[in-house]
């Protein structure tokens, strides 16, 4: 059976629905960075989405081919993720998505080295007949944070946001979004398929102690 990450480190992707408080280790994933309202169609961020997967979905079936991955072992594709801010705010205004920058990344099991990236994103670009030059292989540790599963519309995450920062405030921390450490979410749901009030999105602030 294929290796999934959702089930493996649960403690990562699938929190309850009332805040808690993980310490997050270092992790490599798949980037493109990009600016503007995520809704748009044909935009910048469903472009870069069509960027990861065209990645994640050929270093997954590297096996099949002549590029051989040292450790590799099969895997489902980890889901998707972002990182959000707007410039001169520690919050989220979400009714001015058109000022959004975000990281859209997938990530990447710990086998795959820089080199097998690189190889994954040129392959990609030739198949797929697709630009894949704003890929990036980013790594980053984001250590200690307040994490939960948010159920509803994206536009309804302000309460959840809510509810994490009374928490954190009962347990002796502070919100510790800046530049280095942004507003996270992991999608486990499709929006295509899925009614807004189901969708599932993991909510993840970084916090240091107040």
């Amino acid at each position: 059976m294929a290796f999934d990450f959702k089930k493996e480190y649960k403690e990562y992707y699938m929190p309850p629905k009332k805040p808690v408080i993980v310490d997050v280790p270092e992790m490599s994933y798949i980037a493109v960075r990009g600016k503007g309202d995520p809704n748009e169609e044909d935009g910048e961020y469903k472009q870069a989405v069509g960027v990861l997967y065209a990645v994640a979905y050929t270093l997954k079936m590297s096996y099949k081919t002549d590029h051989r991955i040292e450790g590799f072992f099969e895997y489902v594709v980890p889901p998707l993720e972002g990182l959000w801010k707007q410039d001169g705010s520690d919050s989220i205004d979400y009714s001015r998505k058109d000022v959004f920058q975000w990281v859209a990344m997938i990530r990447l099991p710990d086998f795959i080295t820089k080199a097998d990236f690189e190889w994954a994103v040129e392959t990609a670009a030739k198949k797929k007949k697709l630009d894949c030059s704003k890929a990036e292989y980013l790594t980053f540790k984001e250590e200690l944070c307040v994490q939960m599963m948010h159920i509803g519309s994206y536009d309804d995450e302000p309460a959840s946001v809510e509810m994490m920062n009374r928490f954190i405030a009962e347990q002796g921390y502070v919100n510790d979004i800046c530049e280095e450490r942004q507003h996270h979410e992991i999608y486990l749901s499709d929006p295509r398929k899925t009614e807004p009030a189901k969708l599932k999105t993991v909510i993840r602030h970084p916090i240091k102690k107040g």
